[in-house]
């Protein structure tokens, strides 16, 4: 335990924090930075939509497939070495990327950029965790998640600068300096895993347990309520609520714009009044959410909307550094990556059912799967289904997070 204490002091320099938050600013600038490149690369390639968002879906799946493994891999080989080789994975990708002559080349090399990303998604996580002492464990991961919301919220405005001045391979060019950049910082700031030959293998507790498996279920409810916003809120503003496609992108920053400011002041409460507490105030926070934007919007317009995502978003971030924190709380050093790899898979699990079961729901409510044809008031029923199931989705984990906590 002293051991470990001295690793985590060595590695609380703010080189190596930089490090893990460059890593992790890297996957989710790769998450969305090529979702606004669609339209030029179906005229670059003369392809049609569908075959150009194997770009966006190829990352996306590589992503969700790799991280468990990649948490594997470094319980087993050592977290920094693990994490070193991902960026290089990364770095090699984004070049692959930027030089890829033909579509289905720049698919493969984007596949190939999500497994790195994994990596990069996982370990740092994991590495943030083993670096802090406990009374700081929740503001860490509160900095990551505002460096994911940050490269989230980035990646369509820069790839916006860039496209018009550079072309589509700008987009990914950008990426191999950074990606570098973060190689050399890893290599030179972080320390040496600890002394792994120490730790016993035999009768480890398993990973999971009843607690993780807890927090991971309510991941992944957490985690479709959010994407459901990204899918059905642009509809509901653009047709339900007639903004044009400009004025829809602003209102749709306000809730990134909120995940960067509340992700480290929802770490600090974490610290302060325990994961326990911040987490129930969190799902609280994000039902409240779910449930106004099934009404407000339809009542107040554009007020109601923004007013429903600035309750909403500081619940995700509230439960994000909670859930994280606890999570890796009581896991030995030598299976944080594995439990990094399966929030991340919780994670991606439930941002594919809010894509997909969700906006499923929402065609439902409207009555037809061409939307762009659906009146006003369909629009407005098909979001007030969608987010009073939400809300019943939060309801429900809600209760399985309490019903653990008395159990426990």
């Amino acid at each position: 335990m002293e051991q470990a204490g001295s690793t985590g002091s060595k590695t609380s320099r703010p080189a190596a924090t930089l490090t893990l938050a460059l890593s992790m600013l890297l996957a989710a600038l790769g998450t969305s930075i090529a979702n606004i490149a669609m339209p030029v690369l179906a005229e670059a390639f003369s392809a049609p939509f569908a075959q150009v968002q194997a770009v966006v879906v190829a990352y996306l799946a590589a992503l969700t497939v790799c991280v468990v493994v990649a948490g594997r891999l470094g319980d087993r080989h050592g977290l920094k070495p693990v994490l070193v080789a991902g960026l290089a994975v990364f770095a090699a990708a984004s070049l692959l990327c930027a030089l890829a002559p033909t579509l289905w080349l720049l698919i493969g090399a984007r596949a190939l950029q999500g497994a790195g990303a994994a990596v990069l998604m996982t370990l740092a996580m994991a590495l943030m965790r083993q670096s802090v002492h406990g009374a700081r464990a929740g503001r860490a991961m509160g900095l990551l998640g505002t460096v994911s919301a940050l490269g989230t919220a980035l990646g369509p405005a820069l790839g916006g600068l860039l496209i018009p001045l550079t072309g589509w391979r700008g987009i990914f060019w950008v990426q191999v300096p950074l990606a570098v950049l973060a190689l050399i910082l890893a290599i030179t700031t972080l320390p040496a895993d600890p002394a792994r030959e120490k730790a016993p293998s035999a009768g480890r507790r398993p990973v999971m347990s009843r607690a993780l498996a807890s927090g991971l279920a309510v991941n992944v409810v957490v985690a479709a309520v959010m994407m459901t916003t990204l899918v059905v809120g642009p509809f509901q503003l653009g047709l339900g609520l007639g903004l044009t496609t400009a004025h829809v992108g602003l209102v749709m920053t306000v809730g990134p714009v909120i995940s960067i400011a509340s992700g480290v002041p929802s770490g600090r409460l974490v610290d302060a009044w325990g994961a326990g507490r911040v987490l129930a105030a969190g799902l609280a926070l994000l039902a409240m959410g779910a449930f106004l934007l099934a009404f407000l919007p339809n009542g107040i317009g554009v007020a109601g909307y923004v007013l429903a995502i600035l309750v909403l978003t500081p619940g995700y971030q509230l439960f994000q550094a909670a859930n994280n924190t606890a999570a890796l709380a009581d896991v030995a050093a030598d299976q944080r990556g594995t439990v990094s790899g399966l929030l991340g898979l919780s994670r991606n699990i439930g941002l594919m059912a809010g894509a997909s079961a969700m906006g499923a729901v929402f065609a439902f409510g409207v009555g037809t799967d061409e939307l762009a044809r659906a009146a006003p008031s369909d629009i407005a029923a098909g979001m007030r289904l969608t987010f009073l199931l939400a809300g019943a989705m939060m309801l429900a984990a809600i209760g399985i997070a309490a019903r653990y906590r008395r159990s426990g």
